[in-house]
């Protein structure tokens, strides 16, 4: 069954899009946006370290996109205000990934692959990869959500009752890394941070609760990975921009919905 390519497709797109919606929510409200910019624009020197050295793509771009989120990380509020920072680490990141790449002797690379995704080229072992990372993430977002959720909205109050921001804060920072490796192949490095914020951005006038806003996430998130699958099909057009087109059509739609809701109230 796994032979047909479409379906290989489909499921790596559902397997991304269900690992980054939860995870986009604390990216979220966490205003972490421009963090997951930086992280997985570094996933282009995890690709040129892994082609330099014979590592596999993936384990590249996990170290890569992990030591970038931890200097971000430890360099935050550092004399240099976060949004500099971030501004700064995700384009260059970028300039220098593209560079190395460039540079590497011997090897032809397909940049537009890195940076916009080959889904309809996913095989056998990178579903396997990126379903293993899906999983490792929702796990580890299962396991310390109420910790997560309580340093994301009150750091202080989450200190005193004995618990620890900078710990989970670096918990989230795995997760993020993990996310960027098994994503890159499917959306590519350019729109991992797209398919992270804008299913769970989407989500937000729907959501009550934190945990409705991250499932309603992941169902938005699995509606552009199919639906940005088919359009690509029917109209040939690159399959990431177009999972991250559905994405950010359903985000207009969600906004004009809940731009007309007090209207509609007030006249009901």
């Amino acid at each position: 069954m796994l032979d047909d390519f479409i379906l290989r497709a489909a499921l790596a797109g559902l397997g991304v899009a269900l690992a980054a919606a939860p995870l986009g929510c604390f990216v979220i409200w966490r205003r972490m946006a421009y963090f997951g910019d930086a992280t997985s624009h570094a996933a282009l020197l995890g690709v040129a370290l892994a082609l330099a050295t014979d590592l596999p793509i993936t384990a590249g771009v996990l170290l890569v996109a992990l030591v970038m989120a931890l200097v971000i990380s430890t360099l935050s509020g550092r004399n240099v205000s976060a949004d500099a920072l971030l501004g700064v680490m995700a384009h260059s990141a970028l300039a220098l990934g593209l560079v190395a790449v460039s540079l590497l002797p011997g090897q032809r690379v397909d940049l537009s692959s890195y940076l916009f995704g080959e889904i309809l080229a996913v095989t056998r072992f990178d579903l396997g990869v990126i379903w293993g990372g899906a999983v490792a993430v929702a796990l580890l977002l299962a396991w310390r959500w109420s910790a997560l959720l309580a340093a994301t909205l009150n750091p202080d109050l989450a200190q005193a009752a004995g618990g620890n921001p900078r710990r989970e804060q670096l918990i989230l920072t795995l997760a993020l890394a993990i996310m960027v490796a098994v994503a890159i192949k499917v959306v590519g490095a350019l729109l991992i941070a797209a398919m992270l914020i804008i299913p769970a951005a989407t989500a937000r006038p729907f959501a009550r609760t934190p945990e409705t806003m991250a499932f309603w996430a992941m169902g938005l998130g699995a509606v552009a990975a199919l639906g940005g699958l088919l359009a690509s099909l029917e109209f040939d057009t690159p399959t990431g921009p177009s999972i991250v087109s559905i994405a950010a059509g359903l985000f207009a739609l969600s906004s004009a919905f809940s731009a007309a809701l007090p209207v509609l109230r007030r006249r009901g």
